[in-house]
């Protein structure tokens, strides 16, 4: 899906959840709570750090693979993100820091224009209750 316009992180959170929404009503996957809302964050903090920090459009992709859903957001931008030292007095950009935690998978690679970051969120919780991501 490409994003511009005046509203582009409210539309791909709407994507997200109407994608994942269809992965369970229309594909009969299990999808858990945490899981839905953890791709509608992730997939706002990183077409945000798209349109904060890189010039023209955005694509956003959803995938479903093993289990797994895959987001993946290309931008115009060449300069690729980094997570900002830790300091607990600052205020805001940490999005980066966020998807890192969360997610299974955490990829970032140059394209022949921009740049694409790519991650994976797990479907459905750990029987055990373990979080999906980094953070146990």
């Amino acid at each position: 899906m490409a994003l511009d316009g005046s509203e582009p992180i409210a539309v791909s959170r709407r994507a997200a959840r109407s994608f994942m929404t269809d992965v369970q009503a229309v594909h009969g996957l299990p999808v858990s709570d945490r899981a839905m809302s953890m791709v509608e964050l992730v997939v706002s903090e990183l077409v945000t750090n798209a349109y904060k920090y890189a010039p023209g459009p955005c694509l956003l992709e959803l995938e479903i693979a093993g289990g797994l859903v895959e987001i993946s957001v290309w931008d115009t931008g060449a300069r690729l993100p980094a997570v900002s030292p830790a300091d607990p007095s600052r205020i805001g950009q940490h999005g980066l820091e966020i998807a890192m935690a969360v997610c299974r998978s955490f990829e970032v690679r140059r394209e022949p224009v921009g740049k694409r970051v790519k991650v994976t969120i797990g479907l459905a919780d750990d029987p055990g209750g373990a979080s999906d991501g980094y953070l146990a």
